[in-house]
């Protein structure tokens, strides 16, 4: 850089005033270092170093950029953009230990004391004499490194020292297609060994001559220059990738307890003996409160079934109440329409129309579904999934001392030395199982946020609970839980069958209530809810939009010469007809000469008299006490009393003689069969022809109207 200037030159540069008069009287005022002008013109010029800080590096910064312009910088060898070449070695000094970073440090003291010397007056010789005794640093190395950091500005010289200062390495050669070989053959989903990968890329490279590098260069290929996502995703698949991804961390602390529950089934590592005599291993279901962690309540059975997770979300809302949000997975189990019916993202079974509102949506519990990933449950959703992990209740549950020997261990490759060496009985298990809840639930010093590493969650979940508003379920809704729902045809008469009774090995089962008669006019179906551990007692109807009907009882099956079970139904079939003929009664309050009475007079038209006088049993009409008709209707009816008296006569006395056609009239039949009921009296046998009629009869709905029609008719006639 030029070290001497003139007034006119120095004059409007940053620090110093605008004008050749400002320069001159602040170069003597402030006593600056001088010598008469050089070349034409008179004057004096001002050394650099006199200068205000602030103009030289004004000066310095001009100085650069004038030689830039004319004659590029030299740059040690690397990419042709400098900018980019200080990003890598930045880079490079981020990533190096701090042993190689200490060193980078001393070589930078070392060159800028030897600047300091330099500039302060000692020749070059010197300071470099200097620096190497005080660095212990050969003097060609100081000239080595003066020449590498020259291209830099001296904030850079940092990173660009420690670049060079381990030496130069050998670099490993390959070919390109022996890389690429490699990388095709080690990135795939059967996760090959690096060992065996390596000794096929041994024989691709002898047979095309490819440069390989060794083992352990490869090994260290793999970890820096291909990203662990990639070698994730390529030999672990999407799953393990989807992994990698920080989950997202959920805050309880707006929430209160018993607001949101979560489930989840665990399989048991103990063999159990149950009553059958089967030894199995009991899967459990089990609710958690998701405020406090605490497992509300459990049931046990061999398998993951849907009554089973209903008896177990019945218990906890007997004991707590009902939740408002409710987190399951889309299994079979969990998501069937017993539970979830009526849900509209429910992606399990097929959706029907006339398929029963589901427990949740009944009780307005919203549900939610755990994601599913590539295939794969994402348990990170359900906070249930850490109870069942490492340190959990197989820890205190699985290894308890009272089941030793039954133990099966967390896999097949981890059996333990006395697998099946026993089997705990049923009850023990339920036993200790209980226990074992109580006191994970009690166990202090839950690291949590809420728990803090000081509460339980026992205690977490009573000091929201007793503050919280829970809702409490009525005993209408009691059957919610302990029945399950199927939507059923109601027959015309009454009854319908339930088929639930098959997976208990009872069949099919029949039941009847007078309050379905109405619905099986119209084949209506209805929801049933039924306790299926006791399918012989009485179900709940209800319709399809979840309005109670009534109860049903079962109708069993009597054997086939079971005169016992024939007469009790016959007596409550009569029961049962008594009773609606009281209430046909009661709905009628205008019989039928009322309504008669209530008709206008026809008017008179011209009529033909007919003297044909011709008798038809199944033309007779309503005969009074004295024989005579009391109107006349469609038929031909005689005009003779004697006739009239003998038809009456026949009718009473349930003779006919060659009539073998059955009366049309409602009247006309009660007094047949009233005829027919006196000769049984007076111990005749009745008729073959009209034994069914006189049997069927009294249970038909004309009965009761004949009847007192014909009482009716006799009291009129008696009048």
């Amino acid at each position: 850089m030029k070290e001497w200037f003139s007034t006119s030159t120095l004059a409007g540069v940053a620090g110093l005033p605008s004008s050749v008069m400002g320069v001159l009287k602040k170069s003597q005022k402030e006593a600056w270092k001088s010598q008469p002008r050089s070349g034409r013109g008179g004057g004096n010029e001002y050394h650099v170093s006199s200068l205000p800080v602030t103009t030289q590096a004004a000066l310095l910064r001009a100085d650069l950029k004038a030689k830039k312009a004319s004659k590029p910088a030299a740059v040690i060898k690397g990419p042709a953009n400098k900018t980019a070449l200080l990003e890598s070695i930045w880079a490079n000094y981020e990533k190096a230990p701090q042993s190689k970073k200490d060193k980078a440090q001393k070589s930078l003291n070392a060159l800028l004391l030897k600047n300091r010397l330099v500039e302060n007056g000692s020749s070059k010789r010197v300071a470099s004499v200097h620096v190497e005794q005080e660095y212990s640093i050969n003097r060609a190395t100081i000239y080595r490194w003066e020449k590498l950091v020259k291209p830099f500005h001296q904030s850079d010289w940092l990173a660009v020292l420690l670049s060079q200062n381990n030496g130069k390495k050998k670099i490993s050669e390959c070919n390109e297609e022996a890389w690429e070989f490699f990388k095709g053959d080690y990135l795939r989903l059967e996760q090959p060994a690096l060992t065996a990968c390596y000794e096929r890329l041994k024989r691709a490279a002898k047979e095309h001559n490819w440069k390989i590098p060794s083992e352990r260069t490869i090994n260290r290929w793999i970890k820096n220059r291909i990203p662990m996502a990639v070698r994730i995703l390529s030999r672990e698949g999407e799953y393990e990738l989807m992994r990698l991804y920080p989950a997202l961390e959920r805050s309880v602390e707006d929430m209160h307890a018993l607001q949101w529950i979560n489930g989840d089934g665990y399989m048991h590592n103990v063999f159990v003996k149950w009553p059958d005599g089967e030894v199995a291993r009991p899967k459990t279901w089990l609710w958690q409160d998701i405020y406090s962690r605490k497992i509300l309540s459990y049931r046990i059975d061999t398998t993951e079934h849907t009554d089973q997770i209903r008896l177990a979300f019945g218990d906890l809302v007997e004991q707590y109440g009902i939740p408002e949000d409710v987190t399951i997975d889309n299994t079979r189990a969990a998501a069937n329409k017993w539970m979830t019916g009526g849900v509209p993202n429910r992606y399990r079974f097929k959706i029907k129309e006339d398929d029963p509102l589901g427990l949740f949506p009944s009780l307005g519990i919203k549900v939610h579904w755990t994601s599913v990933l590539n295939g794969k449950g994402h348990g990170q959703a359900k906070p249930i999934e850490r109870a069942f992990g490492v340190g959990g209740l197989g820890e205190y549950l699985d290894k308890h001392p009272a089941f030793a020997g039954a133990y099966t261990g967390e896999n097949p490759m981890a059996k333990p030395e006395n697998y099946g060496s026993k089997a705990v009985p049923l009850e023990t298990f339920v036993k200790i199982m209980a226990q074992e809840i109580t006191a994970w639930n009690a166990k202090q010093g839950r690291r949590n946020k809420l728990c803090a590493g000081e509460l339980s969650f026992d205690e977490a979940f009573n000091n929201s609970y007793a503050t919280a508003p829970i809702r409490k379920a009525t005993e209408e809704q009691r059957r919610l839980w302990l029945m399950t729902a199927e939507a059923i045809t109601v027959k015309k008469d009454g009854t319908f069958t339930l088929e639930a009774g098959k997976k208990l090995g009872c069949g099919r089962n029949r039941y009847f209530s007078h309050d379905l008669h109405q619905l099986g006019e119209d084949k209506k179906k209805i929801i049933i809810r039924f306790d299926p551990t006791d399918l012989h007692d009485k179900v709940h109807c209800y319709t399809l939009d979840n309005r109670y009907v009534c109860e049903a009882h079962i109708l069993n099956a009597a054997g086939f010469g079971d005169t016992q079970a024939a007469r009790i139904q016959k007596r409550e079939r009569t029961k049962w007809m008594k009773a609606n003929k009281i209430m046909a009664k009661a709905e009628r309050t205008m019989d039928a000469l009322d309504v008669a009475a209530q008709l206008p007079e026809p008017q008179q038209s011209d009529t033909v008299e007919n003297k044909v006088t011709r008798v038809s049993f199944n033309t007779k009409a309503v005969l009074r006490q004295s024989g005579k008709p009391i109107k006349q209707d469609d038929y031909l009816v005689s005009q003779s009393s004697d006739a009239l008296a003998e038809i009456k006569a026949e009718i009473l006395h349930g003779d006919f003689g060659s009539h073998d056609e059955l009366p049309i009239d409602q009247t006309e039949k009660y007094l047949f069969w009233l005829g027919l009921d006196n000769k049984a009296k007076e111990g005749l046998e009745v008729n073959e022809h009209y034994k069914n009629f006189y049997e069927s009869f009294p249970h038909s709905s004309e009965f009761e109207g004949g009847k007192m029609l014909a009482e009716l008719r006799e009291q009129t006639s008696a009048s």
